[in-house]
């Protein structure tokens, strides 16, 4: 009975979820694809683009644990509806762009405004589901970030094709475009998302309190509050870890157009190059979730996938054929779309209510917020330093390498220690 109300309430939610990080990622790293023309037309350097694409992930990282904090209280329908209107109407502004500074802000500003929706749709999910559902589940909704890049590299190639339609370049319409979706859903969700199984009108008394008894049964004996979870040392470990995971896999998938061009690839053929690694990864992506929590095991799921990522980025290092160079990258980004929901069904296993929407947030700003930044400066940097991409992918390898250590080692070693996340 129980496994029927949750697999009816993931048919309701799971798709509202998958569909609000698709249109964040693909407004998020759309940049990259409008970088194959607009940093010609903007005369951008690799560094004046890669650190201003990186700024997002620095307005994201300040405002990630104020976003949940917000969230928890006055409930995921308006903080939706907030968030979207706010990031739709910022990355449509990005058309705008005339030069580093105005590029620099509001790459920032949109940063901020987006902060609030990753970590809080897996804060919104931990309401309604139990551990032991969380891998599959977050993998679920997150492969739409494979999928953006499946149906978002293609159609950036076609609105790339507006060029000067109505005086504008195609990079600007692929902002415009791109960003009035995230404003229509706002209006949409802020009237069919319900903020707790107890406001649910499509599920019964009987099948609210079964919910509710089942997420009792995984609740830990004893709570931590929003400010302490911070300070809880898996929390801190799995944020370091995940500093260079999201370093990698921003890294790659901001610069991964450019990249791609660089092979002789043009602007209309990149978009479905690009395509091709995540149609698989996003394959990969539920599978390994679902293998996940199928085997209860976490810890190995977790540092597999990064060192199939750390491999890929060591082959693309020293790689000279341009396919083998693909097929590497391919390797990355199977890896780091895969790692994924093994991943954050770690914090939730210890942490629940304030707890984990403390926790949750300041991992991701760990990961997606340090973590993105970094990897789309260095690139960016070491590839106007040096000329070429190797360099870049070599510390991204290392700095995988070292995430996974510290998974197999430091995470899995407090884990046996319960009375880290419950305050014992």
């Amino acid at each position: 009975m129980s496994e029927q109300v949750f697999a009816k309430a993931a048919r309701r939610l799971v798709p509202l979820m998958a569909l609000l990080y698709l249109i964040s990622i693909i407004d998020r790293l759309n940049v990259g694809f409008a970088a194959l023309t607009m940093n010609k037309d903007l005369s951008f350097s690799p560094t004046v683009f890669g650190f201003g694409a990186g700024l997002f992930f620095v307005g994201y990282l300040i405002f990630q644990v104020p976003a949940n904090f917000v969230l928890e209280r006055v409930g995921a329908r308006r903080w939706v509806f907030i968030i979207l209107s706010c990031w739709g109407a910022v990355s449509a502004a990005c058309a705008f762009v005339q030069g580093p500074l105005s590029f620099y802000a509001l790459r920032f500003i949109l940063g901020i405004a987006e902060a609030g929706l990753f970590p809080g749709i897996v804060l919104y999910l931990t309401y309604w589901f139990p551990q032991s559902h969380q891998a599959r589940l977050t993998a679920s909704f997150m492969s739409a970030s494979p999928f953006a890049f499946i149906v978002g590299g293609p159609l950036a190639s076609f609105i790339l094709q507006m060029d000067g339609a109505l005086g504008l370049h195609g990079w600007q319409w692929l902002f415009l475009i791109e960003g009035a979706p995230a404003i229509v859903l706002a209006l949409v969700l802020v009237r069919i998302v319900p903020n707790t199984p107890a406001e649910a009108s499509w599920l019964s008394a009987e099948e609210k309190t079964l919910i509710a008894a089942r997420l009792g049964e995984d609740r830990p004996r004893v709570e931590r509050e929003f400010l302490a979870a911070l300070m809880d040392p898996r929390v801190l470990a799995l944020g370091l870890a995940y500093v260079a995971i999201g370093a990698g896999g921003y890294g790659i998938r901001i610069w991964l157009p450019q990249i791609v061009q660089g092979m002789g690839f043009s602007n209309f053929a990149t978009g479905f190059v690009v395509a091709v690694p995540y149609a698989i990864a996003m394959i990969a992506m539920i599978l390994w979730g679902q293998s996940s929590d199928r085997r209860r095991e976490r810890v190995w799921h977790v540092a597999l996938p990064t060192l199939l990522a750390a491999a890929g980025f060591i082959i693309a290092s020293v790689a000279r054929s341009d396919m083998v160079v693909l097929f590497a990258l391919g390797l990355v980004v199977i890896g780091l779309d895969a790692v994924i929901g093994p991943f954050w069904s770690l914090p939730s296993a210890f942490l629940r209510g304030s707890a984990a929407a403390g926790g949750i947030a300041l991992i991701n700003t760990f990961g997606t917020g340090l973590g993105g930044f970094l990897g789309s400066v260095t690139i960016g940097t070491l590839k106007e330093e040096t000329g070429t991409y190797s360099a870049s992918m070599a510390v991204l390898a290392a700095a995988l390498v070292l995430a996974s250590i510290m998974v197999l080692t430091f995470v899995r070693a407090i884990a046996r220690r319960p009375q880290l996340a419950t305050g014992e």
